[in-house]
């Protein structure tokens, strides 16, 4: 077995690993949440790259004795600096950052995963405050389809405005659905309504997705 792979990636979280190198979780296409670590100090180019939110093509080598694996290059795409920007999409990337890598990276899923994630992402990277937290519940309902979760008849209970708003936006690009008008207490409904559904299917809440 070849011990250098490449797929399509995007760095969910990272965190230091001893003085000077890091560990990296990816959500990867061909093997779901991958972690592996970066060598090099601060001003190394590598480390850089590897960065929460960039996507692009990723380059590992696996090391059987440790059975871990180490990141050789990091093919950046998608550098999505606006994101950064801003408190409430940095919050909000976060927190669907996190949500990924507590469901296990979509399960199989994972290719469409990628997919749903990074557009999740690109939405957020120049979305006006007020937009960033449809994107937000758009991502979570779409999570919820993706990785199997009912509804419900809990669904039936939200209000009109919140349950149509919904049904309209799963079949629409995460883009678009900035522009999907709805008042704030139906959004903050819908928030409450994916939130719990995914919390339930997972046995716990996190706190990143309470920002707001």
């Amino acid at each position: 077995m070849t011990r250098f792979s490449a797929c399509p990636a995007l760095a969910l979280r990272v965190r230091s690993s001893g003085e000077s190198n890091r560990e990296a979780f990816f959500l990867t296409a061909g093997a779901g949440i991958t972690r592996a670590y970066v060598y090099g100090g601060p001003k190394s180019r590598l480390r850089s790259y590897v960065s929460p939110f960039h996507s692009g093509g990723l380059y590992l080598y696996h090391d059987p004795v440790r059975d871990s694996f180490k990141v050789t290059d990091f093919d950046v795409r998608c550098w999505r600096p606006g994101i950064r920007e801003s408190y409430d999409r940095t919050m909000a990337a976060a927190a669907i950052a996190e949500t990924v890598l507590a469901g296990f990276g979509g399960g199989c899923n994972w290719t469409e995963a990628l997919e749903q994630t990074n557009a999740a992402l690109d939405a957020l990277e120049n979305a006006a405050d007020s937009r960033v937290s449809r994107v937000f519940v758009h991502f979570l309902w779409n999570w919820a389809e993706l990785t199997g979760i009912e509804a419900g008849p809990s669904f039936s209970a939200l209000s009109p405005a919140s349950r149509r708003w919904l049904e309209i936006s799963s079949t629409m690009p995460a883009s678009e659905v900035r522009e999907l008008g709805l008042d704030s207490g139906a959004l903050l409904e819908a928030k409450n309504f994916c939130t719990a559904l995914v919390a339930r299917a997972m046995g716990r809440r996190l706190k990143s997705w309470d920002w707001r």
